[in-house]
């Protein structure tokens, strides 16, 4: 199934003080998902509206540039306290008591932080290729040096999760040294794609990664999220392992772990069928129809 090229909703949204752009698809009467992007400063709504735009014949999907990412505005702060209030607020806006929350990498640590800050608005927790922690940055350092993909420059290296950059030419330069690394099948054709859709935004990602993330730990809050949680992870994924999704599935009581076999960092482009219906038969599970 294709994402319907006209959304019910597609427009900019003033969120606490910032301009978003903002799309939602399917009924407006189903169930609402929001699903957080990644990669402040470089992802966008583009992946979730792929990712979960097929999920609209039977919910409402809603997706959005974060403050400091895509075509949305940068204005500060760019904490995860304030993303998660912008998810909130986005609710609000579309008027739904409680939501299913959805997301993948730095998208998965804003949902868990959402779901820790607001238990009673999240009717389920739908989670990809994310960490409770930073404990996961030394490994991809380690994989990022000794993979046989490519050769990747040290001064890379040196800035993965680091936030240390100065312009946006040069987060870019980054980000075209370590896209090799993500996917398990690697196309280069792919990546020189995703680079000429990226839009840049240094100052976000170096407050995600510079300041966030060296204090980032929900292991200890994650006993007290109860709503039916899935969590699914690529086998080779780089970024965030395996390991990683392991430690929120043993935290989150009965939560469900699914692991790709075939995928790096993104099973849900990777391996769309079988995501999809992963998490449609989740979804139905937990009773959200």
């Amino acid at each position: 199934m294709t994402v319907d090229s006209s959304p019910g909703f597609a427009g900019r949204l003033t969120i606490n003080g910032a301009e978003l752009v903002v799309e939602a698809y399917g009924p407006e009467d189903a169930p609402a998902v929001i699903v957080h992007h990644g990669a402040p400063g470089l992802g966008s709504r583009a992946e979730p509206k792929r990712s979960f735009g097929p999920f609209a014949d039977q919910y409402r999907v809603i997706v959005f540039d974060a403050r400091g990412s895509g075509e949305s505005s940068d204005d500060e702060p760019f904490t995860h306290e304030q993303w998660v209030a912008d998810v909130d607020a986005i609710r609000e806006y579309f008027g739904y008591e409680k939501i299913v929350m959805a997301g993948g990498s730095y998208g998965g640590f804003i949902s868990l932080e959402y779901a820790v800050a607001h238990p009673d608005r999240v009717a389920a927790l739908v989670l990809r290729d994310t960490a409770a922690d930073n404990g996961h940055n030394e490994l991809a350092v380690e994989k990022a040096k000794n993979t046989d993909r490519t050769m990747i420059p040290q001064w890379a290296i040196d800035r993965i999760g680091t936030g240390h950059f100065e312009s946006n030419e040069q987060l870019r330069e980054y980000w075209k040294a370590i896209l090799p690394l993500y996917d398990h099948q690697h196309d280069p054709a792919k990546d020189a794609a995703k680079l000429a859709a990226t839009r840049f935004h240094y100052r976000t990602h170096n407050a995600a990664f510079g300041q966030n993330m060296p204090r980032y730990d929900l292991k200890p809050q994650l006993p007290s999220i109860t709503c039916p949680t899935l969590v699914t992870v690529g086998r080779h994924d780089w970024r965030t392992p395996v390991a990683a999704s392991q430690v929120i599935a043993d935290l989150i009581p009965d939560a469900r772990l699914v692991v790709f076999e075939h995928s790096g960092h993104s099973p849900q482009l990777e391996e769309p069928e079988l995501f999809q219906r992963t998490v449609r038969d989740f979804l139905d599970s937990a009773g959200i129809r």
